[in-house]
């Protein structure tokens, strides 16, 4: 009887598991296999409009990693545990795993970059500029833990976001070179069919891609392009490329989601004042004790 039974359930489960499958690989009711074609503006080009959120953890590492103990580590009896400056943080400050978003292998940095890029790695707690509020520089901006919101017109394509409060205005007529390096660089964006494309120079050397000390050198240019996917989807793509750091031109890419809670809104996250006391503090009259 248990051998007859078993039969039976191991048969049921195959054949639930084939349907499982079939299913998963049918077209949906109502399916085509026509590309989506996004909502038009007033001028008849794809609508971004909206507040976008990157669900990834390319902020911690840009590239594919396990989870470890904290982004500041030394050794320990039986591996890697938290640096003391970070240790009261515990699971709060531990890192969690990233599938990456390069494409196409490991960055290719060039020998004396990679090595730069280690000791960035290294010395996390001193330079990642994000804990002193920095602005966030592209592409780190779109995949940061914070929403950023797209305001498109006929005349004009804004980027504001959350984090620092930074912001790009992406020129729609190319300007002439940048004036001066800048945290966000200086922004020109085209279309090309329903891809929104913007190439971007003019960059300091201060920015870094994640809290895994990637970096670049004021060199870089950025090439991105925004695809509507979706309706509460895009398809976010940069290209980087400067050659003081890397030995080709390399690429990023995810998606990015809209926020849809009810009266959704770009909030203030203006952290200087919040850091005010890591970087002046010990200046004060009378320093706060640690």
């Amino acid at each position: 009887m248990r051998k007859m039974f078993g039969g039976v359930i191991i048969a049921l489960g195959a054949a639930a598991g084939g349907a499982l499958l079939a299913a998963w690989s049918a077209p949906l009711a109502g399916q085509t296999a026509a590309a989506y074609r996004a909502p038009r503006t007033a001028d008849g080009k794809p609508d971004l409009n909206g507040i976008w959120q990157s669900l990834s953890g390319a902020n911690y590492d840009i590239e594919a990693h396990m989870a470890r103990p904290a982004m500041a580590v030394r050794p320990g009896p039986y591996g890697p545990v938290p640096a003391a400056a970070v240790l009261a943080l515990g699971a709060v400050g531990a890192v969690p795993p990233g599938m990456g978003i390069v494409e196409g292998g490991p960055i290719p940095y060039k020998p004396e970059a990679l090595a730069k890029k280690k000791e960035n790695q290294e010395k996390w707690l001193e330079r990642d500029p994000e804990i002193k509020c920095y602005l966030p520089g592209v592409p780190r901006a779109t995949y940061m833990p914070y929403p950023f919101q797209i305001l498109q017109s006929q005349s004009a394509v804004f980027f504001a976001y959350e984090y620092a409060g930074a912001v790009r205005n992406i020129y729609l007529k190319d300007p002439g070179p940048p004036p001066v390096d800048a945290w966000m660089g200086q922004s020109v964006g085209r279309w090309e069919g329903e891809t929104f494309v913007i190439e971007s120079n003019g960059y300091n050397d201060s920015t870094w891609f994640d809290r895994a000390g990637n970096f670049h050198s004021e060199a870089m240019k950025v090439t991105e392009r925004i695809t509507r996917t979706a309706p509460d989807v895009l398809s976010y793509e940069a290209t980087i490329d400067d050659p003081n750091t890397f030995t080709r031109p390399w690429k990023i890419s995810l998606p990015l989601y809209r926020r849809l809670e009810k009266n959704v809104q770009i909030m203030d996250f203006k952290c200087v004042e919040f850091v005010e006391e890591l970087l002046y503090g010990q200046w004060r009259k009378k320093p706060l004790t640690k």
